[in-house]
């Protein structure tokens, strides 16, 4: 576990000035380097406002750990230096890879769930821990094609965090979103995953694409009704805390703090029982 709580919220530059005329603070924020690591001179006062007020973790898009390239140490300086800088403790990735030819996609690929990849995830993990001098945070991700595999999702997922020390990010909507679009259940996921490396949990928004017949993970809507009650299931098994990502079609501040709101109206209700 990781020495955070409560309830949180992604950070965006579409809010962000208007959280100076704004009584709302979240239990913490998450923010993603690539957009911040060189921000317009407009933002920096209020984004060290703040992340320097509310405890804040770092969840990166382009690390691309389960790429075969080499990994890209210059970048991942300047992830520490940004980390540094801002006196953030914790930084989360994507269980997935973005890179090929040492080339960004800056897509989430799906990596094949086979014992070869826990190896050269986990070699990647202790590289990159190595650098930052900081535990990894490894988050599910959804997938729509699943490539080739030899184990189920929640043992690929448990062997990577157990043979790596990477902690988990769980993120629900993508639980969600993964079990109807390949047809498993996703409480039953949820079971399985070895609880012990939940550092944190997310929560998204997501849409039905009739054309595909599947639903897209597009952090773009409000989170569906489905997401909720799993979130609550999830709680009465996982003590960790959870926030929302809103990436897409980003509403104002204050329907933000409206979904917020009823996500930590749940968590308060499963923490006190």
């Amino acid at each position: 576990m990781i020495n955070l709580k409560g309830c949180g919220l992604g950070l965006r530059s579409d809010f962000l000035l208007d959280l100076k005329d704004s009584k709302f603070k979240p239990d913490f924020w998450e923010v993603t380097p690539e957009n911040w690591m060189h921000m317009p001179k407009i933002f920096e006062k209020a984004f060290e406002q703040a992340v320097f007020q509310r405890p804040t973790i770092a969840h990166g898009l382009s690390l691309s750990i389960g790429s075969v390239d080499k990994l890209n140490k210059k970048f991942v300086k300047q992830i520490k230096t940004f980390l540094d800088r801002y006196n953030i403790e914790y930084y989360s990735e994507h269980l997935s890879f973005s890179s090929l030819d040492n080339r960004q996609s800056y897509e989430l690929l799906p990596v094949p769930m086979t014992k070869k990849m826990i190896e050269i995830i986990s070699d990647r993990v202790k590289e990159v821990e190595d650098i930052i001098q900081r535990n990894l945070i490894l988050e599910n991700a959804t997938y729509y094609l699943v490539p080739y595999s030899e184990m189920a999702e929640t043992d690929f997922i448990n062997e990577v965090m157990e043979k790596s020390g990477a902690k988990m990010l769980l993120d629900v909507n993508n639980v969600f979103v993964n079990s109807v679009n390949h047809g498993f259940k996703a409480r039953k996921f949820i079971d399985q995953i070895d609880k012990s490396k939940v550092a944190y949990m997310h929560m998204a928004g997501h849409y039905f694409d009739e054309e595909a017949n599947m639903k897209i993970d597009s952090h773009g809507m409000p989170i569906d009704s489905g997401v909720w009650k799993l979130l609550k299931y999830t709680l009465n098994q996982i003590d960790a805390p959870v926030m929302i990502e809103r990436d897409n079609n980003i509403p104002p501040l204050e329907e933000l703090v409206t979904e917020y709101n009823k996500m930590k109206k749940i968590y308060e209700e499963v923490k006190n029982g």
